[in-house]
């Protein structure tokens, strides 16, 4: 049964997440104090710890998602025997969790993909001041819905063209659109009025994956160009492309590109089951993509590894 990875974005994170994988296993352990030195910051302990409010800024629970994810692989490896090249066909990662999908795959070590992570973060949320930007998600909205409504609600009401723009296609009804406040209000609004059956602002700090956000794409740019970068172990699906990548010079343009482009997740398994899976795992915190992954390819199986729990079951499994 050929097995893809998948690793959550952001929204994933919650206080206590990795604690037991930390208590229970020293690979993981030692995932976090990398992070923690590649960051000179406790950021295992608010991991933790909390408090919530903390966690959840986008500099914070970006490399926090990552270093849980590279945790459980760790121990795959190491405690488990794991053999990611032989035992995977392909990874991908929502977002966020493309870094933790490339470092998983040794595109990256694990102390650059923090530090990549803590920088797109804070860039991402410098990029538009508080209160510019909003985003939204529209449930029971196909893409092109989506689309054509953000194109409507970008004219704004005194002849200026704002940024509104689908941020997420997760598929099965749930787009993410991303953009100007009050563009995204009227995007909001249109919906309703063509009985979307939900459509509603979402308590993020800053607009991702839209136009706005340029001068983060130019940090992640400059970055980028100095990191090391090698051929992953198994291919990416990028999400920019929703197509394989295995080449480091196209993988740091996508990775840039994925700053302003839109997460074509939906495409991505797609991609994913037309070449052959029909296993997705979902690695690190919570459950957002298995939940996703019920609705995308309800014939595939899917499930979770970021317990120690889980973790066993998963090689168990093999």
């Amino acid at each position: 049964m050929p097995i893809a990875f998948v690793f959550p974005g952001q929204g994933s994170q919650a206080v206590g997440m990795g604690r037991d994988l930390a208590a229970a296993f020293a690979p993981a352990r030692e995932v976090f104090e990398a992070v923690d030195e590649a960051l000179k910051q406790n950021l295992s302990r608010l991991m933790f710890e909390g408090p919530a409010e903390e966690l959840t800024l986008t500099a914070n629970a970006q490399p926090a998602l990552m270093a849980v994810s590279l945790a459980v692989m760790r121990v795959l490896e190491q405690e488990g025997g794991f053999d990611l090249k032989s035992r995977v066909a392909l990874v991908a990662g929502h977002s966020l969790g493309e870094y933790s999908a490339l470092a998983a795959a040794q595109t990256f070590d694990v102390p650059t993909a923090a530090r990549l992570l803590r920088l797109r973060g804070e860039a991402m949320q410098k990029a538009v001041p508080a209160g510019v930007g909003a985003m939204a998600a529209l449930l029971g909205a196909e893409m092109a819905q989506a689309q054509e409504i953000c194109a409507r609600a970008a004219e704004g009401g005194e002849g200026e063209t704002e940024v509104v723009e689908a941020a997420n296609d997760n598929g099965g009804g749930q787009v993410v659109i991303s953009g100007h406040r009050s563009a995204v209000e009227r995007a909001v609004a249109l919906a309703k009025e063509q009985g979307i059956r939900r459509a509603m602002l979402l308590p993020v700090s800053a607009p991702f994956h839209c136009a706005l956000m340029a001068p983060a794409a130019d940090a992640m740019a400059e970055a980028l160009a100095l990191a090391e970068l090698r051929p992953p172990l198994v291919p990416v699906i990028a999400n920019v492309t929703a197509a394989k990548a295995t080449d480091p010079v196209e993988i740091r343009e996508l990775l840039v590109r994925q700053v302003t482009g839109t997460v074509r997740w939906r495409e991505c398994i797609g991609t994913m089951l037309e070449l052959g899976c029909d296993r997705f795992v979902e690695i690190g915190s919570g459950k957002v993509l298995t939940g996703l992954m019920k609705r995308l390819a309800p014939d595939a199986a899917a499930g979770t590894v970021g317990t120690p729990a889980e973790i066993e079951a998963f090689l168990k499994s093999l």
